[in-house]
Order: structure tokens, then sequence, then C-alpha cells
């Protein structure tokens, strides 16, 4: 019988730009909380940013606690003498650590108490990931040791945020029309719109936009879309020649009706990209929910400068187009899928480049929405296979398991 350790961890988020960096943390710290039994204090630079997606959250507070997670403030008047570091310290992105935390880690392993120290990287996608996934790296001065812990598709990588509730939340929400219409009552509608194709819209500022939605206003099918309040609005109100579409509201133009809605709590946006026929995601975090949702999808990578981005958008597209298997999972629906076929493959492909803004051409509607059959397919295919590998925060749990000292942990 193995025993498990209770385990106490620091966890640092910094919340660079937009929620990505706080929504992939806030997942983090609950299931290792929840799942793992462990003790979690989770630093954030940015309340306000946080309570986007809890809005419990008081940003007034340095200390709060919900779903079991100790929540800090973590700000420039950070004391590490009140804060003993704890064994496992995990540095979302690398973010840089407060100096005096790091003098503390390094008096502890003085004191033979040690904490294992480990990097969490942003969605490793390209193939040199899996080499550089559970690295080392030492510290010039203190001699502290460091781990890269990269996530990803690949059995030689971290694996992706999946609580272990997730997919039978799913599949009884497919199960059940009176959770889906009470869904679509507190969205603001009667009923699930029939006979209309229902896609959601979360995407950074996209000069693309205005095409599409043109093309979706000519549409022959009747298309409802639903954008949480955020950076694109201003593209939607401009498109619509209004001031402003708040939670509830529509705008409506030929066969196109657009609903805005608030942005969402995690919880709250699964079901909203469960109950979409098409799912707009942009960053990281809703990035793997979409997949998880078993629905198809449509990617908006977050944009670096030089392009450096689409690298690791061509690494995923590679991965994710040329996908063909026989699966071993139980539900018999999903046990053949046959590979997409080559007109399929390249309207993806083209219509994520120009959505990304790697073409100077408008997206093709037409052509994309032709091959949403095979995509549906093709979705569900794909979330069989990410459920071969460990999720995210079980390989961290295996991780700091396999490497911590038998030794009480009374640090917390």
């Amino acid at each position: 019988m193995t025993i498990r350790h209770t385990l106490s961890c620091d966890l640092f988020c910094a919340v660079v730009d937009n929620y990505g960096d706080i929504g992939v943390c806030w997942r983090l710290a609950r299931q290792l909380v929840q799942e793992h039994n462990w003790r979690v204090r989770l630093w954030v630079d940015n309340l306000k940013a946080f309570s986007a997606l809890r809005p419990e959250i008081d940003i007034s507070r340095r200390k709060q606690i919900f779903d079991g997670v100790d929540v800090r403030h973590w700000t420039d008047t950070f004391d590490a003498e009140k804060h003993i570091p704890n064994k496992v310290v995990i540095e979302a992105f690398a973010c840089e650590l407060p100096a005096t935390y790091v003098m503390a880690m390094y008096a502890k392993q003085q004191a033979k108490s040690s904490s294992i120290w480990i990097n969490l990287e942003y969605l490793g996608l390209e193939d040199w990931v899996e080499d550089y996934h559970l690295q080392k790296s030492i510290h010039p001065q203190l001699g502290l040791q460091k781990t890269f812990f990269f996530p990803g598709f690949t059995e030689k990588t971290g694996g992706v945020a999946r609580e272990n509730d997730l997919i039978t939340r799913r599949n009884a929400w497919f199960a059940s029309p009176n959770i889906q219409s009470a869904h679509w009552r507190a969205l603001g509608f009667h009923s699930k719109p029939e006979g209309a194709l229902t896609v959601s819209l979360f995407s950074y500022e996209n000069t693309k936009l205005p095409a599409l939605l043109s093309q979706w206003e000519k549409s022959s099918q009747p298309i409802i879309c639903l954008v949480p309040q955020g950076c694109i609005m201003p593209l939607i109100t401009g498109y619509f020649g209004i001031e402003a579409l708040p939670a509830g509201k529509q705008a409506s133009r030929g066969a196109l009706t657009v609903h805005g809605l608030p942005f969402l709590p995690q919880d709250r946006f699964d079901q909203l990209l469960w109950s979409c026929d098409l799912n707009f995601v942009r960053g990281e975090d809703s990035f793997v929910r979409a997949q998880w949702a078993g629905k198809p999808f449509v990617w908006h990578i977050y944009p670096q400068v030089n392009n450096a981005h689409r690298n690791k958008l061509d690494a995923f597209l590679t991965r994710y187009l040329s996908l063909s298997l026989s699966s071993s999972n139980q539900d018999d629906s999903l046990l053949i899928h046959e590979k997409l076929d080559k007109t399929s493959r390249e309207t993806t492909r083209t219509f994520w480049y120009v959505w990304n803004n790697f073409s100077n051409t408008s997206p093709d509607w037409a052509a994309f929405i032709a091959q949403l059959p095979a995509l549906q397919r093709h979705s569900r295919a794909w979330t069989n296979q990410l459920m071969i590998y460990d999720d995210l925060t079980q390989q961290l749990v295996n991780f700091t398991e396999n490497n911590v000292e038998c030794e009480a942990d009374q640090s917390f």
C-alpha cells in the first residue's frame, strides 16, 4: 500500500495579461486541495483579474480562503520572515519569486529541509519541449535546484488540466435536456435556440472579425453568437453601430444575432463550451477547455513579436489534424475514428491561419462550416486520445511525491 504525503505548497502567480495565468493557476490550486489533499497558498499579484473568474474574491483583503485554497495577495512588500517556504514551491510561467523568499528557501536548504522548486511553464507544443520537460536548473549563487515542468499533449510532457470528474460532468450535461435548458435560461434565452448554429466567441482583438460577421449576416442558417464581455466587444459594437452590448442584450442583422454575456466564472464557461456547436477560444486555458468539451473549435493563439507564435500553432495543428486512431475507450461510439480527409485538414488549417492573421485574405466561412460534421467526430476522438495521459495536476503530484523526503512537513 502506497502512503501518500499531505504536502504543503506555495503557488506564485503573476497576472501578465488577460486571465490565462490566473485561470490555469486557480484550476491547479483547487485540484491539489480537493483531489490530492494538499495544503496550498496561492499568491496572486492581481486580485482584480482573479475576481473576474471568482466574483467572491475581495480585492481589498490580503488573505481569504475559497474552495480550501488559502488565497494571498502578493505585493511588493512581501515579507518572507512571516511565511516559511513550503515543501513544494511552484512559480507559474517563470514569474520571478520575491528575493527574500528565495533566500528563505536557501536558509531552509542549509537546515537540511529543502523545498522542491518547480517552474510551471506555458503549454508546450513544439517537439523540443519533450527534451526540456523535467530538466533541472541550478541557481548560480545559491545552488538551489529548480525543475522545469512543461504541460503538453504527449506522454513525454506534463499533461493538461483535467479535473477527475470533468468528463463525467460533461457527459451528464449532454444527457440532460433539463440541465441544458436551465443553462440557456440563465444566459437570457427562453430555451435553446432551435434551428440555429450556436457559436461562442472568446478572442483577442482580431481584425478578421468584421469580415466573419459579414459572412454570418448572409448565412443561409441562423447564427447565434454568444460573446462574453472582453477586448473583442468594441469590434462587435462597431460592426452594429451601437455604443455597447451589455450582458443579456442582443444585436441582430440578417441571419446573425450576437448575444452579450457577462465574463463567466470557470465552471459556467465550461457549460458555454458544451452547449455551443462551435467555439472560438484564445490563449491557453480556454483552448484546453475547448478540447475537453469535445466540440469543434478555432484557436486564437496569443500573439508574439515577429510571429514567434506561428511555430506553436503549426505544431498543434500538425498533431491535431493528423490524428488517426482506434481508441480503447469503453464508449463504443468512440472506438473507431477515421483520419480527417485532405479537404477537412487543409480547410481547417487555412481558416485557423487566417483567423490568426497569418494571411491577408478573409475567413472562408462557407468552406469551413462545410467541414463541421467531420470536425465534430474528430473533436470527440481527440478528447478520447487525451484521456490516455494523466492530467497536469496528477503528473505534478507524482513528480513531487516521488522526490519528497520522508519527513514531517510542518512548514504551513
